[in-house]
């Protein structure tokens, strides 16, 4: 199997998202700053959605510009890529006015949440994927899809593995070039996992799969390492395990970062990530945002075997 997988970097949208207090434009393009040079390559840093419904995220286009402008005076790298989260054609524009590299959409594997969400069908929710990918296309702009409670909804309960399969196809043949599973409530166990992406890989190519985990229960990198045994190589992960969905009542944050890098790391397995500065990171939002975060790696730090840099 290849030793290398590729880390999404989600605490500056779906991380800070579920935060109480929104978090300024200045601290938010500093963690940009901090992530690129830990080694990130795939950073979401934003979402064009309503402020009034998810006011963390107000303010992207200036994070966006003022982020992209260190990336042009070289105080971030150029091979990073910045994503934004766009919900419908008016977000598109904005992501396009942006300059954002690439933006991604987001689909629920069930009615319930749909409605919950993002206030329509899962039908409707695809009517309104068309012009974002058409102008997605116009711009050549990749775009990259997620799914959303594909191993158990918080009002429906369990999911169609069926529906899972469907929808994900249909976001791949409709141009997302990656289609990110997501466990948005923490209910997946890892043989559920193996099941889904065992059955998804024979619809999809398995390149073109993610693995969206979120740690309500104690299992993210448990199922992380379910998916990377059926040959899985992107996975979703925050900073801290910060995060959480609004719209999905008891679901705690994502996977921590710190702790994904440290199980790869100790299989061998490159991730092309600084560990030391991802654990630096951590606790320089901690203060900046007075809340210490649940990763257990930055808690507890490195044990002297583990000390060195991934590669």
């Amino acid at each position: 199997m290849s030793q290398k997988v590729k880390i999404v970097e989600m605490s500056l949208r779906d991380g800070l998202q579920n935060e109480k207090t929104p978090i300024s434009v200045e601290i938010r393009v500093e963690l940009a700053r901090r992530l690129a040079q830990a080694g990130f390559q795939y950073i979401e840093i934003g979402a064009f959605v309503r402020a009034d419904k998810v006011p963390q995220m107000a303010g992207s286009s200036e994070v966006i510009r003022k982020v992209l402008e260190l990336q042009r005076t070289k105080e971030i790298p150029k091979t990073v890529r910045f994503a934004a989260l766009v919900p419908n054609e008016y977000g598109m524009q904005e992501a396009i006015s942006s300059g954002v590299h690439e933006v991604a959409i987001f689909a629920s594997a069930t009615e319930s949440f749909s409605q919950s969400n993002i206030n329509c069908s899962i039908e409707e929710s695809f009517q309104r994927f068309e012009p974002v990918l058409a102008l997605a296309k116009k711009k050549k702009i990749p775009v990259r899809g997620y799914l959303s409670v594909c191993f158990g909804c918080p009002y429906e309960g369990k999911v169609s593995e069926k529906k899972v399969i469907d929808l994900a196809t249909q976001l791949y043949k409709m141009g997302c070039y990656e289609v990110s599973i997501g466990d948005t409530i923490g209910v997946a166990s890892p043989l559920q996992v193996q099941k889904m992406f065992s059955k998804l890989k024979v619809k999809l190519p398995v390149k073109k799969l993610a693995g969206h985990f979120h740690d309500t229960r104690g299992t993210a990198l448990a199922n992380i390492l379910a998916a990377y045994q059926t040959g899985v190589r992107v996975f979703d992960s925050s900073l801290g395990g910060l995060g959480g969905c609004p719209y999905a009542p008891g679901s705690s944050g994502n996977v921590a970062t710190e702790d994904v890098l440290f199980m790869f790391e100790g299989m061998g397995v490159s991730t092309g990530i600084n560990l030391p500065a991802d654990i630096e990171n951590n606790h320089w939002l901690s203060e900046k945002i007075q809340k210490q975060l649940s990763s257990k790696v930055s808690r507890a730090g490195l044990p002297k075997i583990s000390r060195k840099t991934s590669v």
